[in-house]
């Protein structure tokens, strides 16, 4: 275990267990649902390479992802297009947020989320804000909600293929913007934003 994991580690050694690590992933892109994850970790059997997950491959991503479900209690919350639309963005990561601790199998003593908001759970709850650099994990809530929300995307790919999901996530990159203007949009396309709210309006 490298040194920047036991300091991830070492973060949480403050808190009470069992802890649980929240994060989620697609609040940026223009079409997808928002995925959250929560992870109680077993401290006993950490996978190796749980970093941030943005500084991951994709497929060291799958792999890691893997290995952290095989040793921890996980579950994940969604927030689809819909209610992304109806509430907005920031309400709609809370809400994936507190689906995911929901469902998770065992009670935390005390939550910890990525950034600087938290869902309103009746838990001890704390927002950390660059948690997925600070705290083992998030950073593992990090790596499972996105290696699942990609997938997802893969699976959207092959229903809308002139979208490129599978490359983009769902991104605005040019060449999805320039799929909108050819194609139009899609049912899983977010209505509420920019540029889609122009297209459309």
């Amino acid at each position: 275990m490298g040194n920047n994991e036991n300091s991830l580690i070492g973060f949480e050694t403050r808190y009470c267990e069992p802890l649980a690590g929240v994060d989620e992933v697609g609040r940026g892109p223009l079409a997808g649902p928002v995925i959250a994850a929560a992870v109680i970790l077993d401290k006993q059997n950490i996978p190796n390479g749980i970093k941030d997950s943005k500084k991951i491959t994709k497929t060291k991503m799958s792999f890691i992802a893997e290995q952290i479900k095989k040793n921890s209690i996980f579950a994940f919350g969604s927030s689809s297009v819909k209610e992304i639309d109806k509430i907005n963005i920031l309400q709609a990561s809370l809400l994936a947020m507190k689906r995911a601790i929901e469902s998770l199998k065992k009670i935390p003593k005390i939550v910890l989320v990525d950034g600087i908001y938290a869902p309103n759970i009746g838990l001890d709850i704390l927002p950390i804000k660059g948690g997925d650099h600070k705290s083992i994990s998030i950073a593992a809530a990090s790596i499972i909600a996105k290696d699942h929300r990609d997938k997802l995307m893969l699976n959207y790919s092959k229903i809308y293929p002139d979208y490129r999901f599978e490359k983009n996530s769902g991104y605005g990159t040019k060449e999805h913007l320039l799929a909108i203007q050819k194609y139009g949009i899609t049912p899983i396309h977010r209505k509420s934003f920019s540029p889609i709210h122009k297209i459309l309006n």
